[in-house]
């Protein structure tokens, strides 16, 4: 089924100045490939292309239309310098096509100072299917897609420097292999080896339904799951995510293992634990074996623990038409969660080499906004926000976006997060048992006797919704 309209958003919305004086001159197309009325167009053409008076915004195009006259598009749209945009199509013979640039509703082609465009309209048709060296074309294609990926690293990586690597010698060095690629797959096999050298593992390509890493770190895990449902009291599993436990002095344990939107309903047990363990002394959040996945549902879990809103991280992301090349720092807090338990007894977390991405965050959050101890190994240290680029050959380059910044302005990435309670073991020393879980047990043990328990309460009941007739 076709949409019925297309918006290729290809960065934040923010990123849009949202002053504009009346003297600015909106922009206006100078050219249009295929032309707009065209009737003979070549069935075998895969690019839209517009050509601007005027350097564009490049964080959103806006390709409007529907129905079977709008062209399927084939991969993500893409800027192919600050006044081209390119959108990739997949045309049939003998069709009329037609769509726009902008409309009433869809502003996203716009100035670098935030003027858009007037709608434009386009419209063509396609002739009959004609021979065509389809290797030659791919092959060009991927030649094409070199100084696409290039420019797209320098201006939207925001951890392009954090290595020193020197990036316009890595692609002179790189482009002939990149350039004779005989298929956009082997494009995309090559570029994964250029981009190791950011040693990120949040730089990856998408090419033809296949993720392509770029990066791999060995890490030497710091507990085993197997051994934990052994040596925990009262194990359950009620979720593929989160896990429970108890012991006979009534300290509670939970395991999440995920924070992926796709988990958010199996996360439930972890709210309802709480209200399970409201007379227990103590209570231990073990996050060593979660990666990461939507920092706010580890936010709404953290509100649980959270008395009043806390600053937990900061952050700045690449924006490479404003000034400076960043967005002011934007501040990331905790605030209690409405409608949950909420805890107010001692809390541990248990942490190490698994924790990255959103994963680090929710640390942060128990850390700042919880007054929990963290305990363990130091964390990854990873966390990019990563954003979708398309080049001119199909493949997609997801980039990180961002810089995660501790509360006092330190970078994350490449850090991690220091626990408070360092707890170094062997491989070997998890077949049977857990030295952090025992280190866990005896400081939160220590602190429940050093002062009464503030057992779980039930969350305020949201306000009460106004009166619409009012």
């Amino acid at each position: 089924m076709r949409t019925r309209a297309a918006q290729v958003s290809l960065f934040l919305a923010a990123v849009l100045p949202s002053v504009v004086t009346a003297e600015e001159p909106p922009p206006r197309v100078v050219s249009l490939v295929p032309a707009d009325g065209a009737t003979d167009v070549a069935p075998h053409t895969r690019f839209i292309r517009v050509e601007f008076d005027q350097d564009m915004s490049e964080g959103s195009h806006s390709w409007v239309g529907g129905g079977d006259r709008f062209p399927r598009i084939r991969g993500r749209a893409y800027w192919d310098g600050p006044r081209v945009a390119v959108l990739p199509v997949a045309l049939e013979p003998e069709r009329e096509y037609r769509l726009s640039l902008n409309s009433d509703r869809f502003r996203g082609f716009a100035s670098r100072s935030g003027v858009p465009l007037a709608p434009v309209p386009l419209a063509f048709r396609t002739g009959p299917a004609v021979p065509h060296d389809a290797a030659a074309e791919a092959r060009a294609e991927n030649a094409a897609a070199v100084p696409v990926l290039q420019r797209t690293i320098d201006r939207y990586y925001s951890y392009r420097d954090r290595l020193k690597v020197d990036w316009a010698a890595a692609f002179a060095e790189a482009e002939p292999r990149l350039a004779s690629a005989a298929s956009p797959a082997e494009f995309a096999e090559r570029a994964a080896e250029l981009l190791g050298r950011a040693g990120d593992l949040h730089v990856t390509l998408e090419c033809e339904g296949r993720v392509l890493a770029t990066h791999a770190r060995a890490v030497t895990p710091n507990g085993r799951r197997t051994t934990l449902a052994r040596i925990v009291p009262e194990w359950q599993e009620p979720s593929a995510v989160v896990a429970t436990g108890r012991w006979p002095d009534g300290v509670g344990y939970t395991l999440i293992a995920s924070w992926e939107r796709g988990q958010a309903e199996a996360l439930d047990p972890a709210f309802a634990a709480l209200d399970e363990f409201a007379d227990a002394p103590a209570l231990i959040i073990d996050a060593r074996f979660n990666a990461g996945g939507d920092e706010e549902l580890a936010r709404r879990f953290a509100g649980c623990f959270t008395a009043r809103p806390t600053l937990y991280a900061r952050s700045v992301i690449r924006t490479p038409d404003q000034r400076g090349g960043w967005s002011p720092p934007q501040s990331r807090e905790v605030v209690p969660t409405r409608g949950r338990p909420r805890w107010r007894g001692p809390v541990a977390v248990l942490m190490g080499p698994y924790c990255m991405s959103s994963n680090e965050s929710f640390l942060l959050m128990m850390r700042h906004g919880a007054d929990a101890t963290l305990v363990g190994t130091p964390s990854f240290g990873s966390s990019g926000n990563p954003r979708p680029y398309g080049l001119p050959n199909g493949v997609v380059v997801y980039l990180p976006s961002w810089k995660d910044l501790l509360p006092d302005g330190t970078p994350l990435e490449g850090k991690g997060i220091q626990p408070d309670v360092p707890v170094a073991a062997e491989p070997g020393a998890f077949e049977e048992a857990d030295p952090v879980l025992e280190a866990a047990l005896r400081h939160v043990r220590a602190v429940a006797e050093s002062r009464p328990a503030r057992p779980s309460e039930p969350a305020p009941r949201p306000p009460p919704r106004p009166r619409e007739d009012v």
